[in-house]
């Protein structure tokens, strides 16, 4: 007798579902502020720092290139340094690859 009587299937959810738009605009702006504050920002420091220091040299510094020699700066122009890394011995380097500044005195206690 039961074959007579169709069989009742429940409905949908009852609570509304979060809208999905808003999920993404919210993952969006979350990934956007994790990119921001661990990546460009660090990154965008570090250049400022480089740029001062490359603006800060002069004749006389001691300076470290991103290759590890030692040398003291003889002759500056816009793009390129002269550094001397022993006596008599000159090497010209563009600005860029200068890492650091040494306090004075460092080749010589080297």
């Amino acid at each position: 007798m039961s074959f007579f009587i169709s069989p009742a299937y429940a409905e949908g959810a009852a609570g509304a579902p979060m809208d999905s738009g808003m999920f993404n605009m919210i993952f969006l702006v979350g990934f956007g502020l994790i990119f921001y504050f661990f990546m460009w920002r660090p990154q965008a420091k570090r250049a400022k720092e480089h740029k001062e220091l490359l603006g800060g040299l002069s004749k006389g510094d001691e300076v470290i290139t991103a290759g590890g020699i030692l040398g003291k700066v003889v002759n500056l122009n816009d793009d390129y340094i002269v550094l001397e890394v022993s006596e008599g011995t000159e090497l010209t380097f563009q600005k860029t690859h200068v890492s650091a500044a040494l306090p004075k005195g460092t080749i010589n206690s080297i």
